[in-house]
């Protein structure tokens, strides 16, 4: 665990001031009217809140979902606020169960947990300023825990509360296995509040249970008893006259949905710009965004003003993707990069122009001198390309007015399946905007 020191007594914004960047892109603060009188102390006392983030390393992707909750946390860094990350090397050995309709079919190890906390972290730092978080791992306490005080952990919990969980609610209701173990979660997830005194915790809507349920356990002498042993000594002197500690607020972002504008963003779900991609390869995502999210990307992805933003929206969706992924893309590589990526997109896509490399395919010349003139069906063509899985595809494809080829500086669209195309070196054949396959002969 890091060890921690009292903070230096900081100077803050106007509270009006940090309530509208806090604001923005945060669909619920629980209880909101506490936020105000939260920061009002703070500026009066010059002691930053305590602002909490928990991650699962149970992959090794970070995605843009993952990044609305750390741009939050980075937010308060620059409002002077102390940024605090939870790596769950414990909780990830669980599984959160929050939306879930079943447990998680394989348990990670411990290698499995660490090897991804650390690459986690580096790419974690492209958004949160590491250098000023603190950084502690749940298993530092969650390790260290006897079963007795386990059970008196427990003890502080109901088995009635765990079932509001709208989860476990559903799961119990359609007679669907909750395991044990998965009951510990959300009760681990709460108990960090308690060890680092957070005062306000970061995550999506799915997150209210948890996020209520470690108010419960900070106002209960019992649990904040248990925690003070693993206490640095900015936790431990934030404890109150009766041994409790202030109740913590939670801040719920919305979910950031995918490229399908439809379900949220995940790797799983294929919809999804992880941070690490390459600048052209997150532009050409970008470019696929549905007009119906833009506004959404705009407000939990960039700081762009949101009355700017209504304007670049009134205009044509082309230009306002380019500057939604210009400015997301300049977030995690240099400037440079981000604008020779939309340069190459408006060159290979937008503006209608080839890019620099075209994935080949090989036919052989033998094949081709089954026909007297050298030539192949282009319905053969494009199954021996892989862009149609089938002929019957492959001529669907034509009927779409979709296939076309290009032999020098000459375009030309296919428009009869019967078509016979030269095997020469050099021909490229083409299936919609992004299909693109150059032929060599073999």
């Amino acid at each position: 665990m890091v060890a921690q020191t009292p903070p230096e007594q900081r100077s803050f914004p106007p509270v009006d001031e940090q309530l509208a960047v806090i604001r923005r892109g945060i669909e619920k603060i629980v209880p909101e009217e506490e936020l105000r009188a939260r920061l009002e102390l703070s500026a009066k006392t010059g002691l930053p809140l305590r602002v909490k983030y928990g991650i699962d390393p149970t992959g090794i992707d970070v995605h843009l979902g993952h990044t609305v909750p750390l741009r939050k946390l980075r937010q308060f860094q620059e409002l002077g606020h102390q940024a605090v990350i939870i790596i769950g090397n414990a909780t990830a050995m669980v599984g959160d169960p929050s939306g879930r309709d079943q447990a998680r079919s394989k348990q990670l190890t411990a290698e499995d947990v660490e090897a991804n906390a650390r690459d986690y972290l580096q790419q974690v730092g492209k958004v949160v300023d590491l250098e000023r978080a603190e950084v502690h791992r749940n298993g530092d306490w969650f390790h260290q825990l006897g079963f007795a005080e386990l059970l008196r952990l427990c003890g502080q919990v109901t088995v009635a509360q765990l079932l509001t969980r709208d989860d476990f609610a559903k799961r119990y209701a359609a007679g669907t296995p909750i395991f044990l173990h998965e009951c510990l979660y959300p009760v681990m997830q709460a108990f960090d509040s308690v060890v680092i005194a957070s005062d306000i915790e970061l995550g999506g809507t799915e997150q209210l249970y948890s996020f209520m349920l470690a108010r419960d356990l900070q106002r209960s002498p019992a649990a904040c008893e248990l925690a003070s042993r693993f206490m640095g000594a900015e936790s431990s002197s934030r404890r109150l006259a009766d041994g409790s500690l202030p109740l913590q607020l939670g801040a719920m972002s919305p979910i950031l949905v995918g490229l399908d504008g439809v379900r949220r963003m995940g790797k799983s779900l294929g919809n999804y710009i992880g941070i690490a991609e390459s600048p052209y390869e997150k532009m050409k995502k970008f470019m696929q965004v549905p007009d119906g999210v833009m506004r959404m990307y705009f407000e939990l992805l960039t700081n762009t003003p949101l009355a700017e933003v209504e304007g670049l929206l009134a205009g044509h969706p082309k230009e306002a993707k380019l500057r939604l992924a210009r400015e997301v893309i300049s977030q995690y590589d240099p400037l440079a990069e981000a604008d020779a990526a939309a340069e190459r997109w408006q060159r290979e896509v937008g503006g209608g122009g080839l890019p620099d490399e075209i994935a080949e395919f090989a036919v052989s010349r033998t094949h081709a001198k089954r026909s007297a003139s050298g030539e192949l069906p282009v319905v053969t063509l494009l199954v021996e390309s892989g862009m149609c899985a089938s002929s019957s595809e492959a001529v669907r494809k034509i009927r779409e007015s979709a296939v076309f080829v290009i032999s020098g500086t000459e375009r030309q669209k296919i428009v009869d399946r019967q078509a016979m195309l030269p095997v020469q070196d050099g021909l490229i054949l083409g299936v919609g905007k992004k299909q693109l396959r150059m032929l060599r002969t073999a």
